[in-house]
């Protein structure tokens, strides 16, 4: 049997998964365009071509809104294994793949989730299920940080952060167009050999 849309007065009616992901896609782009949130919704509406009502029943609030985008951004990470890379045992092969798959990530859609997850219209408001994925994953990294680089709790939190911005701001230059992807990934795995490097303390 053929899959052929229905049709009201010569148009197509999109299933509510495909609408819903079509919302999404024009409020990543307009998150890009726009910085921060809250998103103007007028903008949105008219950039995913539906109604502002329609944005409303998917999404009742910004903040579902916003973390549909982060749980989307998620979930693209953790298929790409994002989970395993952070479980390697050794610290330098969990941090540069990590880092990988961030870049490859923002390089691809842009730094959405990092502009969600700071932006203080979503203090307290992040899921708690993505709030968890994400503590988890920084928790793994920083026990490996404080065992192979002899660093204390808040030392290895804070080293890890700074790191991260090396993936992220590599790929936000790839996705700008600033950069080229291939220059990018060259770029991001030797900052964060070389951020490593420095931090492992002498054997001597």
């Amino acid at each position: 049997m053929r899959s052929v849309p229905a049709q009201r007065g010569g148009r197509a009616r999109l299933s509510p998964e495909v609408r819903r992901g079509q919302i999404l896609d024009a409020a990543e782009a307009l998150l890009m365009s726009h910085g921060g949130l809250p998103l103007p919704l007028d903008d949105l509406a008219r950039s995913a071509q539906v109604s502002k009502a329609l944005i409303y029943a998917y999404f009742p609030t910004q903040h579902d809104l916003a973390n549909a985008l982060l749980a989307r951004r998620f979930a693209a990470l953790l298929s790409a294994g994002l989970e395993d890379a952070s479980a390697r045992p050794e610290l330098f092969d969990a941090a540069q793949a990590c880092a990988e798959l961030y870049f490859e990530e923002v390089a691809q859609t842009g730094p959405v989730a990092h502009i969600v997850l700071r932006d203080p219209f979503m203090a307290g408001r992040i899921d708690p299920d993505i709030a968890a994925i994400r503590d988890r994953i920084a928790r793994r990294l920083a026990r490996a940080a404080r065992r192979g680089l002899r660093l204390s709790p808040k030392e290895a939190v804070a080293a890890l952060s700074l790191m991260t911005t090396i993936p992220e701001e590599a790929g936000r230059l790839v996705h700008a167009g600033d950069l080229s992807l291939g220059r990018g990934r060259e770029l991001n795995r030797r900052l964060i050999a070389s951020s490593l490097r420095a931090l492992t303390p002498d054997q001597a």
